[in-house]
């Protein structure tokens, strides 16, 4: 409409100059409100340029009579000329019931930059629904665009406002594994922990009934061995987050590192105990222990997988051993009684497929390792007198662990190889991106845009989190966001 706007005001200016009695006259009327009439003058005229400058061949064979040549794209179509000029469909329909634009559509090259103009004008007129509804509005406008089906899909695709309505999220393929997952090493030198809960317990008896509070549990993971270690905490605070950190620290010793989401608890704690996270050395309490705190980006919960799925396990065995324990009341003490049975049956647990081989009947669970048992649920069979105990024991310890390691790398270490998910290389987020960031607690439509300021390559040179500054009631913010959380509105020109 801006284009006929403009072309009907310039021949409003080129009619003036031959008007002799004119009181506007040159420049000074192309302001002039537009009628209905040169708006519709001024249509034609554009359609007009646009097909003579396309099908100059198609023109002349019609106008002479002659049949269109063989490769003409619109031989099939049978076009006609109008009384105004312009380039019409022929077809079979003539005799129908039907009006000149559905009869006869314009003929349109998919070529010409005003196929884009009609097709965006039409996709706004259905209020930005998909190809369906748009080339369907553009058909019964009496457009017929050849090859509208791909231009129409291009067109789509790179409107902003659709891709602020329905654009997907950033992916990008799998990244490897860090180290620490891959190399064998005792438990818990590299763990990674999350809090989930909370249950209501019963603290005290009271006249009129019973006191209740809250009770959250610290999930610590080996990354290597994917054993499990459980603490109860009294409040999502630092100072409880701390003593079930020394708590795991006493009873599994020392860990060189820690990973683990933003959380609130998990940055206090780190803060709290002066733990530098970029280096390698502790200055209060881990000083002596070299132990290092990794922080995953914030809302970025699936670069944690490695705890995030333990945690959904033990929710699901805590929930069945409540709804057997139907009559006990839960207190502290009873529940952590069940968390060391949550802890036991996960150490447990076949960290590969159950083998059908007689000649393999031994499992490969965390619980070899830790315990030295290969059934958690029965001592180990066999005399143990004095004289063999210190003799022998260190030998039976060893192997066991030798036997763990050996099969840990057979079994468990080749099924990590595969990328069961995000398996395609995707285009980098780029700086100067616009991009809509994602909020869960907020409708699409309120979702905040933004301008990517920086981006961080993996070692694999792909993008996988990014900074974008947003502006919002003039305050202007900086947020880290996985790109699993970024909508691509517009990229930066190349």
């Amino acid at each position: 409409m801006r284009l006929c706007h403009t072309v009907a005001s310039l021949k409003r200016v080129t009619a003036s100059f031959k008007k002799t009695n004119s009181e506007s006259k040159g420049w000074k009327c192309f302001s002039v409100t537009n009628t209905p009439n040169e708006l519709e003058k001024a249509a034609k005229f554009i359609i007009h340029t646009v097909q003579t400058e396309t099908f100059k061949e198609e023109y002349r064979c019609i106008k002479a009579n002659k049949p269109l040549p063989n490769l003409s794209c619109l031989k099939k179509l049978n076009p006609i000329i109008d009384e105004d000029g312009l380039l019409r469909i022929g077809g079979r329909l003539a005799p129908a019931n039907l009006t000149k634009e559905e009869k006869h559509p314009l003929i349109i090259p998919n070529a010409h930059h005003v196929a884009v103009l009609l097709i965006r004008y039409y996709h706004e007129k259905v209020a930005h629904q998909g190809r369906h509804l748009s080339e369907g509005a553009l058909r019964a406008a009496g457009f017929w665009i050849k090859g509208s089906k791909r231009l129409v899909s291009s067109v789509i695709h790179k409107c902003v406002l659709c891709r602020k309505l329905r654009g997907q999220l950033q992916t990008q393929k799998m990244a490897d594994l860090p180290i620490d997952r891959l190399t064998p090493m005792p438990p818990f030198t590299s763990v990674g922990l999350d809090v989930f809960g909370p249950w209501s317990v019963i603290t005290r008896r009271t006249r009129g009934g019973s006191a209740d509070s809250k009770r959250w549990a610290v999930l610590f993971t080996c990354m290597s061995t994917r054993a499990v270690h459980i603490e109860l905490i009294e409040s999502m605070s630092t100072s409880s987050f701390i003593n079930a950190l020394r708590r795991f620290f006493s009873i599994r010793g020392p860990a060189q590192i820690l990973r683990s989401d933003r959380g609130t608890n998990f940055v206090g704690a780190c803060n709290e105990l002066k733990i530098d996270h970029k280096d390698t050395e502790l200055t209060s309490y881990l000083q002596e222990k070299g132990c290092t705190w990794l922080f995953n980006s914030p809302h970025s919960s699936h670069m944690g997988g490695a705890w995030e799925r333990l945690i959904g396990v033990a929710r699901r065995i805590l929930d069945g051993i409540l709804l057997k324990a139907t009559n006990v009341q839960l207190t502290h003490e009873v529940l952590s009684t069940f968390m060391a049975e949550v802890m036991a049956i996960m150490n447990a647990r076949p960290l590969v497929p159950v083998s059908t081989d007689p000649d393999k009947p031994n499992l490969l669970t965390p619980a070899t390792l830790l315990t030295q048992k290969t059934n958690t649920l029965t001592a180990p069979t066999g005399n143990f007198a004095p004289p063999d105990l210190y003799a022998k024991q260190w030998k039976q310890v060893q192997c066991m662990a030798d036997t763990f390691w050996k099969q840990w790398r057979s079994e468990y270490l080749s099924s990590l190889q595969q990328r069961r998910k995000w398996t395609d290389d995707k285009p980098n987020i780029k700086t100067g991106d616009i991009v809509l960031l994602k909020d869960v607690l907020a409708h699409r439509n309120d979702w905040c845009m933004g301008r990517v300021v920086k981006t961080f390559e993996s070692k694999d040179n792909k993008v996988r989190k990014a900074e974008v500054k947003t502006v919002k009631d003039g305050n202007v913010k900086l947020f880290m966001r996985p790109i699993s959380d970024l909508v691509l509105l517009l990229p930066v020109e190349k």
